[in-house]
């Protein structure tokens, strides 16, 4: 039995396919009288049949070797198409938390969205989400992992898109599609090189190839900045960071499998092909320079923000910049616990955050206060879930960031001032956003706010109870240190931002018009943070501006070169056919010596314009 589940998990993206492949007749109106709730229910148990085969198999990986299975996906004479899967225990306790924290955020949507007309609809995009980042899990090939980054990029336009009525929805979907497809064009290009250079793109055969390769610097550069340009538009990391801000106008369901799972697969995805980019050092340092200002100017950003979903989106930003940075130092390991903590935490976070929006009908912070003794549930998902983003002993995030300075704290130690700085900002962040939600007097929003129902209590006291169960698991599959091996100058460097960022963000004065300070020099710091350093408006004015002037240069040639030469020869025509009808007699004969009397002039022309007279004695 376990032998047939563990050569079958291959199948477990099928799973939350066939689900949302099972709401089209309620999506598209065919089944109208049960109403939605049953695509709901039909998406529930997919995901819990995946979630239950990975579990089985998770439990059991640990006592075998990884094994690579090759499916051929499409075969012509010699040519043949194979997908490469890896089934091991990184990739299946990849595919144990995507299908739990899917399973938790559609059982959370059901309350989030239940007076939703297209709740089907929803469903059905988050069971085709769940599919492509299962398949990115397993997946062994560079070519599916591409294609299944395009289906991730699909997916966000449609999920951003979801209430498409609303014109800023409709703007936010369109960015954020075309952000990601710059990143996955430049990919595509490095992907088309590699084939051509290393003749496979399954991971297993480029990690052989890569040991004896040698190619031309500039060729490793471009092919290495190519692979990181993927990844970089999913993490949403600077210069391509801006779509995940705007992404937060779709549904809140969506926003917690987003932050939590679909940033970390372009993540995943970089730790893949990190010993691919050690062919070029300027790409290693590309990612270090990308990871450190996306986490240090992310994290500035998020200080400023009065949208609870945007102080959090943008924290997600810098947490990604801090995986980017971590392989770019070629620390994968410590990058991948990063990832594993900081989607639990997040993905806590934002289910605290979607049922304050749905209790108190705002966003804005500013509107908010005093809901801790009206949401006692939603307020101890939001303090465990921060614990759990910062280094508060014992919590995850505190191990995966212990591990990392320990092992960089003498090669590169001014990497531990990144991190004590993203930390001890983050820690800030989140104690800002408690106070202004939970914290102080009732406003008119929360005067009256209720606990949320059932079906959004339940994921977030498990997630809750998950986040305090996270060192017992890393413990359990020894992935924490030793107390003999720990740095405790790091060990308190970390705590001491943690401590520092709380108690700064406790004492400092937080008024309602905090959104928009009276001070100058205050309202300036402010506004440049508020507004992404005005990023958006530099490319407004630069790229933007390029490309709609080259856009009107285009169209100007257009109408006027391309179509002015083609009139031109039209109006020729139409003379010259105008002029000859007076003069011709309709004789046959008359006809054939027109025509090759032009015959003759356009061969003289050729000729000529060949040189084909040149060796002609005259």
């Amino acid at each position: 039995m376990n032998e047939v589940l563990f050569f079958t998990t291959w199948f477990v993206p099928f799973y939350s396919l066939t689900g949302a492949i099972l709401t089209l007749p309620w999506a598209m109106g065919i089944v109208q009288r049960t109403g939605p709730r049953p695509a709901a229910y039909f998406n529930l148990l997919t995901t819990l049949i995946g979630l239950i085969h990975s579990l089985f198999v998770f439990k059991d990986i640990w006592n075998r070797e990884p094994e690579i299975l090759v499916l051929t996906w499409f075969q012509a004479a010699d040519f043949k198409l194979n997908v490469a899967l890896e089934l091991s225990p990184v990739s299946i306790g990849t595919i144990v938390l995507i299908t739990v924290l899917s399973l938790l955020a559609q059982i959370y949507a059901l309350g989030y969205m239940e007076k939703d007309w297209s709740l089907a609809r929803f469903f059905g995009l988050l069971g085709f989400f769940e599919a492509a980042l299962s398949g990115l899990a397993i997946s062994d090939s560079l070519f599916l992992s591409y294609a299944l980054l395009e289906v991730l990029t699909l997916s966000t336009y449609l999920l951003v898109g979801f209430w498409y009525a609303q014109p800023l929805v409709v703007t936010a979907a369109r960015d954020a599609f075309f952000t990601k497809r710059v990143g996955d064009l430049l990919l595509l290009m490095a992907v088309v090189t590699l084939s051509t250079l290393a003749g496979s793109l399954n991971f297993s055969d480029l990690y052989e190839w890569v040991q004896t390769a040698h190619l031309e610097p500039l060729t490793a550069t471009f092919l290495g900045l190519g692979l990181i340009a993927g990844p970089a538009g999913k993490c949403a990391q600077f210069p391509l960071h801006m779509w995940l801000d705007e992404a937060m106008e779709g549904p809140n369901p969506a926003s917690v499998m987003r932050n939590s799972l679909v940033v970390a697969g372009g993540a995943y995805v970089l730790y893949k092909i990190q010993p691919l980019l050690a062919l070029s050092p300027v790409a290693l340092n590309a990612l270090v320079v990308m990871g450190t200002v996306t986490a240090v100017g992310a994290t500035l950003v998020s200080l400023a923000q009065i949208d609870i979903k945007r102080a959090l989106s943008h924290s997600t930003s810098a947490y990604m910049g801090l995986v980017f940075l971590a392989v770019g130092l070629e620390q994968g390991g410590v990058a991948l616990m990063l990832l594993l903590t900081h989607a639990i935490a997040k993905a806590l976070l934002f289910m605290s955050s979607g049922s304050i929006i749905y209790t108190t009908h705002s966003q804005d912070l500013t509107e908010m206060g005093g809901l801790w003794s009206r949401m006692p549930a939603t307020t101890t998902a939001f303090v465990v879930g921060s614990a759990g983003m910062v280094t508060l002993l014992p919590l995850g995030s505190f191990w995966a960031m212990l591990g990392w300075a320990d092992g960089l704290v003498r090669v590169s130690p001014w990497v531990i001032i990144v991190l004590v700085l993203v930390n001890g900002l983050t820690a800030l962040n989140l104690t800002r956003v408690f106070r202004l939600v939970f914290w102080g007097k009732p406003q008119q929003k929360t005067r009256r706010a209720p606990e949320v129902s059932w079906q959004m209590a339940f994921p977030m006291v498990t997630l809750t109870i998950v986040t305090l169960l996270l060192p017992l698991m890393l413990q359990q599959w020894y992935l924490l240190p030793t107390w003999e091996s720990i740095d405790w100058y790091v060990l308190l460097s970390l705590i001491a931002s943690t401590v520092f960022g709380v108690v700064v963000g406790s004492t400092i004065y937080l008024h309602k018009a905090w959104s928009r300070s009276r001070i100058f020099v205050w309202r300036l710091l402010q506004d440049l943070l508020g507004y992404d350093f005005y990023i958006d408006r530099i490319y407004r004015l630069t790229i933007v501006s390029a490309v709609a002037l080259l856009s009107k240069i285009s169209a100007w040639s257009d109408r006027y070169l391309v179509d002015g030469l083609v009139n031109l020869v039209g109006f020729a025509a139409i003379f010259g056919g105008q002029s000859l009808k007076y003069s011709i007699s309709g004789q046959s004969q008359g006809y054939m010596l027109t025509i090759l009397a032009v015959v003759s002039v356009l061969g003289f022309f050729i000729s000529w314009s060949l040189g084909l007279f040149n060796h002609l004695p005259f």
